[in-house]
C-alpha cells in the first residue's frame, strides 16, 4: 500500500492551528487569510482519511487522529528544519567533513599549525586525517577518498591537481652516531660514496626519492641501497642500528633518537619542498577554507 504523501506547507498550518486552536490566529501567524488556511487543513485532512479538527462556532479542538498526528508532524517539520540548517552550514563551509593525507614526515613540519588554525577557525568541521606517503595521496585525489593532500615533491604531470609550495628544507645526513662522519658539523656527500645507504622505496615518492639520488650522482656516486623503509622514522632507527646511512629533509631531525646524528651536507644548496595538493575542479569550500588557512599557520622552521 502506497503511503500518502504530506506536503510540509500543510503539515506546517496543521501544527500552527493545532497550537493556535483559532483559524483567524492561525491564520494570521502564517501570514495567510483563512480561506486558504481551511483549504490547506481539508487537504490534509482527505490525506489522511480522517477529520483532524472538531469546527464549532468559536471552538476549534483536535480530534484523536489529529492529537496522534502532531508529534509526527512536529518531528518532521523540525527534521527539516534542522536539515536545512545543516545543508547551510556545509554550504558554507562552516561544519562537513574534510579528509587530508599527509606524508609522515610533513607532521614534523606544518601539519600540527595547520590543524590547529583550521580547527580555532572551523570547530564544526570534522578533521579525517590520513598518514600516507606521497604516490598514495596522489591515488586517493584522483578517487576522491581525500580532499586535501600534504605531500613531499610533487610531480609535475598531474594536471587535474593543483598544488601550492608551503616550505622548503635542505637535506642532512643521517648517520650513526658513532660513524667517522658524524664528529664534524657537516658533511661532504662524495664521503659517503661507499657507505650502505638506507632510503624511502620510489614505488611511494618518485620525486624525492630521485632528488636524493641526484643528489648523489652529482656528488659522483650512485647510493648503494642496503635496505628500504617506507616510513621516515623506521629510516633512522634502521640507521641507528648501523645498517646504512641516508639522506632525509632537514625537519627529520626532530625525531629524536639518541644513535643517530644529524648532520648538515656540503655541497647544501639542494631542497626539498612540502606542498598541499587538491583537486582543481573541487568546488566543497573546507577545500578553499583550508587553503586559506595555510596563508595563517606559518610552517615550524625545520
Amino acid at each position: 500500500m502506497d503511503r500518502p504523501e504530506l506536503p510540509l506547507p500543510q503539515l506546517h498550518a496543521f501544527v500552527v492551528l493545532a497550537e493556535e486552536l483559532h483559524f483567524g490566529h492561525a491564520a494570521a501567524r502564517l501570514g495567510i487569510a483563512q480561506p486558504p488556511l481551511s483549504q490547506q487543513i481539508r487537504r490534509l485532512e482527505e490525506k489522511v482519511g480522517h477529520a483532524l479538527f472538531t469546527r464549532a462556532p468559536g471552538q476549534v479542538a483536535l480530534t484523536p487522529a489529529g492529537r496522534e498526528l502532531l508529534p509526527a508532524a512536529r518531528r518532521a517539520l523540525s527534521g527539516l528544519a534542522d536539515g536545512l540548517a545543516a545543508a547551510r552550514a556545509v554550504g558554507s563551509g562552516s561544519a562537513g567533513r574534510l579528509r587530508i593525507g599527509f606524508a609522515a614526515s610533513v607532521a614534523l613540519t606544518v601539519l600540527p599549525g595547520l590543524l590547529r588554525t583550521f580547527r580555532e577557525r572551523f570547530p564544526g568541521v570534522h578533521l579525517d586525517i590520513h598518514e600516507m606517503t606521497t604516490a598514495p595521496q596522489l591515488v586517493a585525489l584522483h578517487d576522491r577518498t581525500i580532499d586535501i593532500g600534504l605531500l613531499r615533491e610533487p610531480p609535475a604531470d598531474e594536471p587535474e591537481l593543483g598544488f601550492r609550495t608551503v616550505l622548503t628544507e635542505p637535506f642532512v645526513a643521517v648517520l650513526p652516531s658513532a660513524h667517522p662522519l658524524a664528529a664534524g658539523r657537516s658533511v661532504q656527500l662524495a664521503r659517503l660514496a661507499d657507505a650502505p645507504f638506507v632510503l624511502l622505496p620510489r614505488r611511494v615518492g618518485p620525486s624525492l626519492h630521485d632528488q636524493i639520488t641526484g643528489l648523489c650522482t652529482a656528488a659522483g656516486f650512485t647510493p648503494r641501497v642496503v635496505q628500504h623503509a617506507v616510513e621516515w622514522q623506521t629510516v633512522c632507527a634502521l640507521v641507528e642500528t648501523g645498517l646504512g646511512v641516508s639522506l632525509a629533509p632537514a625537519s627529520i631531525r626532530r625525531i629524536r633518537l639518541k644513535g643517530v646524528a644529524f648532520r648538515r651536507i656540503d655541497p647544501g644548496t639542494a631542497r626539498t619542498r612540502v606542498a598541499v595538493a587538491w583537486r582543481k575542479n573541487d568546488q566543497d569550500p573546507l577545500v578553499a577554507h583550508l587553503l586559506a588557512t595555510l596563508n595563517q599557520a606559518p610552517p615550524s622552521t625545520p
